[in-house]
């Protein structure tokens, strides 16, 4: 069932709606997942999952037990013009939880989603990465909550679980305000801003509905998981350019490499010549990559989780 969690009119005769499908199956009130995305117009990954889930959920009704609540476009002004933050407004909505009720129109529409949230027995945030850089499917979660959310983060069968340390956790993401409110909630990321990867797409499907399964809201059929790297058992190393200049990398994403390994080179096309080699320092499975090639000095290229072994 299609549900309005919030409107108001805009300028120029235009209204800001943002809904929600709801999905019931047997026991509609026993248990409650909330599936979000959209918070950042130029992250794509989330429709693709929320399309997925819904079209499975309805494929297999009678398997279902519970509710799914679905809000595919949280921010729908920049969807529509693949913005990251809040058109005109230049605002990022995932910095203005939980909101206001008697606030202003985005403050507004950030307690709105708070309070339709509220009361579910788990909510999952989707992300992408932005247009520079690349991610494998992961988990992103709070130290604070991790005790409570590592055992559900493991059956989403992504490839990586990065806990993240209180201290560099924003205190006004939906996520952080969701576990306030005690609702256990997770961030997850994929892929590159403004596309979709199928394939990254259906593999956090199907751990979502692993973790239906876990939370007795599935009874059908579910396949292998695999079991993700955890960056408790290492560390992320961040790998930036030193120099401006055209990256051009030497190896794939979602990779092992070795210290010593050639990660790629900066060139000037103008000159005709290498500016910087990038050269791994420690060794560990590359999550990051850099997908566009221009960057100045302290440009990201590469994330890679150290500490852990080639299996």
């Amino acid at each position: 069932m299609i549900e309005e969690v919030f409107s108001v009119e805009l300028p120029v005769g235009e209204k800001l709606v943002i809904k929600k499908n709801r999905l019931t199956g047997k026991e509609p009130f026993s248990k409650r997942l909330a599936i979000v995305t959209g918070i950042h117009g130029d992250e794509f990954e989330g429709q693709y999952i929320c399309y997925e889930v819904a079209r499975r959920i309805m494929g297999g009704i009678e398997y279902f037990n519970g509710t799914v609540d679905l809000y595919p476009a949280l921010n729908p002004l920049g969807l529509d013009i693949a913005d990251r933050k809040i058109p005109k407004l230049n605002m990022d909505l995932n910095r203005m939880f939980p909101g206001k009720k008697n606030g202003t129109t985005m403050e507004r529409v950030a307690a709105a989603i708070i309070d339709d949230i509220s009361g579910a027995d788990m909510c999952l945030d989707v992300h992408a990465s932005n247009i520079f850089v690349k991610e494998i499917p992961q988990v992103r979660v709070s130290e604070e909550f991790a005790d409570k959310l590592l055992p559900y983060a493991k059956l989403l069968n992504t490839d990586m679980v990065w806990t993240n340390a209180s201290a560099t956790v924003h205190e006004s993401t939906l996520t952080h305000s969701m576990n306030m409110l005690g609702v256990p909630s997770m961030v997850v990321e994929m892929g590159v801003g403004t596309r979709i990867d199928r394939g990254y797409g259906s593999q956090v499907v199907d751990g979502i509905f692993h973790l239906m399964k876990e939370m007795g809201m599935w009874d059908g059929s579910v396949g292998e998981i695999q079991y993700p790297a955890i960056s408790t058992d290492g560390e992320v190393e961040f790998i930036r350019s030193r120099i401006t200049g055209v990256f051009l990398p030497t190896i794939e994403h979602n990779h092992y490499v070795t210290k010593g390994d050639k990660l790629g080179e900066i060139v000037s096309p103008l000159e005709g010549r290498i500016l910087e080699e990038i050269i791994a320092e420690k060794s560990g499975l590359v999550f990051t990559l850099r997908e566009y090639p221009f960057v100045r000095e302290g440009s990201l290229l590469a994330r890679i989780l150290t500490g852990i072994g080639e299996e």
